[in-house]
């Protein structure tokens, strides 16, 4: 089936998984409300809104599935349905039902407004969905604007936490500024070439048509605003106090999914709408790249708080995003399709161990608190053992996998130096992943019942095996996946992805 998009009727169809997610968030919203004093007098109404949610996503991951057999015409839509759009879309429903079976019972027992958080989330969701299917640069920050307002108040949900609190005043007045450089940005662009259709931007900077200065201008806001969506250094000051304040069910989610939705945006602009001068933008991505792995990991080691160093953590795996980014080539926009969907496995498991170890709270969140782990709850640790692991790039696992894929596209485009720089800082990230994982097997337990409460309910405890299965199993055999996100690019190349031979 083919779509016109002069047909207004056809964007409905294009946009069939973000409709389904909207009316099902609207839903939970008005079932929240509706049932506020049932859920408080039965915990079991709060963990049904939760499996209500989950077969929202699950809808949607159909419609998703359905688009495959579509196709449109021409490249002049606002809408798109390529194959990295779809692909996206599969990481940020898997960070959205992961983030909702480990929330759960963390929900309950914080006593947060159950309907008003999954109806947030899957608000999220949808502005996420719109932003890494949108080809027009306003639909894009419209997609993003939705995406971020639901998780300024994701991120401050918990009103009885000061920390939260404080987080989400941050993560609004830092994102705010972000988001008007961001604008700011594509008022340049449209300036330079007369459009904010990312196909035609790219046509008009091949011919020469737009102004260099204007577009060079543009692309540097731009540069700035995703740098900060994705916490690129030195536009991450705000991801430890957030991630550390944020609700840990927040955190999980919004440090997967947000990042995996930049990063989409990040590509789709630089490596299609920009590919013309990526002489100009090379280095300072280069720059960029090198900087956030070597920082983050280097203040990663220090870290005694687990949640600030998975934080920390985030932002070094940006670090290793970016250097695929700078590559800018088939091989390495597959990498980081591949990567985001592991990244975000692996990454929001870490965290569901975390707030089960925090007895669904965050209370117990140091190294110390993780001592003798490995002897009274095997199982989790085992799990969180994998998790950190593929973190580190551990050979067996798919992090590893990742890494190496990220390299083959650095190693296409001849980035010798970066290579090496992200060998060695993922070698620094074993110090502090082990680390953790030394205290859980090789340190003994405060007391014999310090875990007792640190279990996990059942369909956290899916969700963890559920990663763990992925992470070993693609680790093993990455084809099935890698041959997915190298055909989810294939339909970006008729603008000419890759520019290694413009390097010197």
């Amino acid at each position: 089936m083919q779509l016109d998009f002069t047909t207004s009727v056809h964007y409905l169809w294009a946009l069939l998984p973000e409709s389904i997610l909207s009316a099902w968030a609207i839903g939970i919203l008005l079932a929240g409300v509706w049932n506020r004093d049932k859920e408080e007098a039965s915990p079991s109404g709060q963990v049904g809104l939760a499996w209500i949610s989950m077969a929202g996503i699950l809808v949607a991951g159909i419609a998703n599935g359905w688009l495959y057999g579509l196709s449109e015409v021409g490249w002049s839509s606002h809408v798109t349905l390529d194959g990295m759009r779809l692909f996206a879309n599969w990481v940020i429903l898997v960070a959205g039902a992961m983030a909702i079976m480990i929330s759960s019972h963390y929900v309950q027992r914080q006593r947060l407004q159950v309907g008003e958080f999954y109806g947030l989330l899957l608000f999220a969701m949808v502005g996420m969905m719109i932003m890494v299917g949108a080809r027009d640069l306003i639909l894009m920050f419209l997609g993003l604007e939705l995406m971020s307002m639901a998780v300024y108040v994701l991120t401050a949900f918990n009103r009885r936490d000061r920390k939260s609190a404080e987080a989400g005043l941050k993560y609004f007045l830092l994102g705010a500024f972000a988001s008007g450089i961001l604008l700011y940005g594509i008022a340049l662009v449209y300036g330079a070439t007369g459009t904010t259709n990312v196909t035609s931007i790219a046509g008009a900077v091949a011919s020469g048509a737009g102004s260099s200065t204007l577009l060079y201008l543009g692309a540097a806001l731009l540069l700035v605003g995703f740098g900060f969506k994705v916490s690129a250094v030195p536009f991450h000051m705000w991801t430890p106090d957030v991630y550390e304040g944020a609700p840990s069910p927040v955190t999980a989610f919004m440090s997967a999914s947000v990042k995996a939705a930049a990063f989409v945006a990040f590509v789709r602009v630089f490596m299609v709408a920009f590919d013309g001068v990526y002489e100009a933008w090379y280095p300072v991505m280069w720059w960029l790249a090198a900087m956030t792995m070597v920082v983050a990991n280097l203040i990663a080691m220090v870290q005694a708080n687990v949640k600030r160093m998975l934080a920390y953590s985030s932002i070094a795996h940006a670090g290793y995003l970016l250097v695929a980014l700078a590559a800018a080539n088939e091989t390495a926009a597959s990498g980081i399709l591949f990567y985001l969907l592991i990244y975000t496995v692996m990454n929001i498991g870490a965290f569901g161990v975390l707030i089960a170890v925090a007895h669904q709270g965050e209370d117990r969140l140091q190294l110390e608190d993780y001592s003798g782990f490995g002897f009274q709850q095997p199982l989790m640790a085992v799990m969180m053992t994998v998790f950190l692991l593929s973190l580190a790039g551990f050979p067996g696992t798919a992090g590893f996998m990742g890494k190496v894929f990220l390299l083959q596209g650095a190693v296409a485009s001849e980035l010798w130096i970066l290579s090496v720089i992200l060998v060695m800082a993922s070698l620094l990230s074993y110090w502090y992943y082990l680390r953790l994982a030394w205290y859980m097997w090789m340190r003994k337990a405060p007391s014999d019942d310090a875990y007792v409460a640190a279990t996990a309910p059942l369909g956290a405890r899916a969700a963890l095996v559920f990663g763990m299965a992925l992470i070993l199993f693609f680790g093993v055999f990455p084809g099935p996946l890698l041959d997915l996100a190298r055909s989810s690019v294939e339909g970006l190349s008729y603008l000419g992805i890759g520019m290694a031979s413009l390097l010197p």
